[in-house]
């Protein structure tokens, strides 16, 4: 069965209690449960890691480059993860970079992704449901053959 690998970063594991009026009240867990019923929809399996580590989601993207797609939440990785940034331009597959909150409303040093240039799209400040939005898209980024139209 065809996957999409779900990639968040440094402290999202922690939704649901990290920062609420930021961040909102629903957990890592309740994402990836919608992300995966999003994707059902095209019989694809959710892969969801989260990592903490810079090198630990570089080895996540590395090993499931056969995904038919992935949504990925850097963190703050987006403004200096210079390594993920040239994981993510080794990824064949399309993904969507995906940002819980607004970050051009937020402090200036958050206005800057390396990582999004590179994405297919970009979703921020809605969110949870940003998450769910992402997984729309890449169902209709990806034909039924596994290729991006």
């Amino acid at each position: 069965m065809s996957h999409v690998l779900l990639l968040n970063g440094p402290n999202l594991g922690t939704l649901g209690t990290r920062q609420p009026e930021i961040y909102g009240t629903t957990t890592l867990a309740r994402i990836e449960a919608e992300v995966a019923k999003e994707i059902s929809t095209r019989n694809w399996e959710l892969v969801a890691e989260q990592r903490n580590s810079e090198g630990e989601l570089i080895d996540l993207l590395q090993q499931h480059g056969d995904a038919v797609g992935a949504l990925v939440n850097p963190g703050a990785l987006m403004i200096a993860g210079w390594s993920l940034r040239d994981a993510l331009a080794d990824f064949a597959p399309p993904w969507i970079e995906v940002h819980l909150s607004n970050v051009w409303a937020r402090e200036s040093f958050r206005h800057m992704s390396v990582t999004a240039p590179l994405a297919a799209g970009v979703v921020m400040g809605m969110g949870a449901l940003g998450y769910r939005v992402a997984a729309q898209a890449l169902t209709q980024l990806v034909s039924s053959a596994g290729e991006p139209d």
